[in-house]
């Protein structure tokens, strides 16, 4: 695995979450679920994304070796939640369904449940080339 992150990996995330998050951004099931879910549910989405954003990463990207690594793992966790996250906003954005100025709790719980899928399909993709 190679030691660092740069342009390749980053393009392999967002291209793997937009794959995800497109048919779940576009679906009016998703709009309405994010900002009828109360937080503990929110809250247990988040954490199972980050769970199997984990074992994926640690089984797939980084082939069950993290003990000299652990820096680098956690950190292609965060970077590849936080790029899904923000795929998940622009196309939100581009729907007009992330209102973030006048109902900023309901664009975080749309994110929220639209970035899950698309975390997922980050980090696989993000695993296709590693090792």
């Amino acid at each position: 695995m190679k030691p660092y992150f740069n342009l390749e990996d980053m393009s392999q995330i967002m291209i793997g979450a937009f794959a995800l998050a497109v048919p779940v951004s576009f679906s009016e099931e998703a709009w309405n679920l994010g900002p009828s879910l109360p937080l503990l549910n929110l809250l247990l989405i988040f954490a199972l994304s980050i769970l199997f954003l984990g074992f994926f990463a640690y089984e797939s990207v980084f082939r069950g070796d993290i003990k000299r690594r652990i820096a680098a793992f956690v950190s292609r966790l965060f970077l590849a939640y936080f790029i899904a996250g923000f795929v998940a906003v622009l196309l939100l954005v581009a729907m007009d369904k992330f209102p973030l100025i006048f109902e900023p709790i309901v664009a975080i719980k749309r994110l929220i449940v639209i970035t899950m899928p698309a975390s997922m399909g980050a980090i696989i993709v993000d695993g296709f080339d590693k090792e």
